[in-house]
This record gives C-alpha cells, structure tokens and sequence, in this order.
C-alpha cells in the first residue's frame, strides 16, 4: 500500500532526506510486502477451496456409489415384480376356471338331485317296482295251482 502523500511530505518527501533512491526503493519493499500477503492470502483460499473440492467429490462419489447399488436393486426389485404380478394372474386365471366349472358341477349336481327326486316321487305314486309286481303274480300263481 502506498503512503499518502502527506505522509511522503512528513518524512522528507518523494525522495527522502537520505538520499534519491531511499524513497522508491522503500515504496518497492512495501508493494512487495503487500503482493506477498495478498498472494498468501489467495493461496489460503485458493487451499480451503481445494479442501471444499476433496469433499464434494468424495461426497459425489459415495452418492454414485449408492446410485448404482440402488439402481441395480431397481432392476431386481422390477424383474421380481414382474414374475409375481405374471404369476398371479396365472392364479387369478387358475381360481376363475375352477369357479366356473364348480359353478357348472353345482347345477349339474342340482339338476340330478332334481331328476332323482321326481324319480322318486314317481315311483312311490305309481305302482310297486317291477321286480316286487311278478313276485306277486308269481305267489298269485302258486295259489291258484295248489
């Protein structure tokens, strides 16, 4: 930093009192003093940032890291879902055809209980069964016979 000029005034002027180069010379160390710090200090910085980069690249790559696992485990979690949701309407098939044929077992099995309970609502007001009929007329015969 350079010296106002009242300064410059107060210790002999530009030149100094001790002789024509004391002055410049002087303004030279103290505009290298000066370069020093602000380039130590944009080195400081010039580190911390460095320091802030180190980390956000590591941080960058541990989320790639568990960017693939988990997208690997996407994938698996999606072919998984995928046999089950084929699998299960396999099944969703499967249950409706049985439904459906033990729907069609029921009204068979209704018609014949049906049919059964006509044939024997038929039998008991019609005459005896054949076979007890010739027994009778068998036994009627005899009779006569004797």
């Amino acid at each position: 930093m350079r010296a106002a000029p009242q300064e410059e005034a107060g210790r002999g002027g530009r030149w100094g009192r001790a002789g024509a180069m004391s002055g410049p010379a002087a303004a030279l160390r103290g505009y290298n003093a000066e370069l020093r710090e602000g380039l130590a200090e944009l080195r400081a910085r010039r580190e911390e940032l460095s320091g802030r980069i180190r980390e956000e690249e590591a941080e960058r790559s541990r989320l790639q890291g568990r960017i693939g696992a988990l997208t690997e485990r996407l994938a698996r979690t999606s072919e998984s879902l995928a046999r089950h949701l084929v699998a299960r309407g396999e099944l969703d098939r499967t249950i409706a055809e049985t439904e459906a044929a033990y729907g069609k077992i029921l009204e068979s099995s209704q018609t014949l209980l049906d049919v059964l309970k006509g044939e024997i609502g038929n039998a008991g007001k019609g005459s005896e069964p054949q076979s007890a009929s010739k027994e009778k007329e068998k036994q009627a015969r005899g009779q006569k016979h004797s």
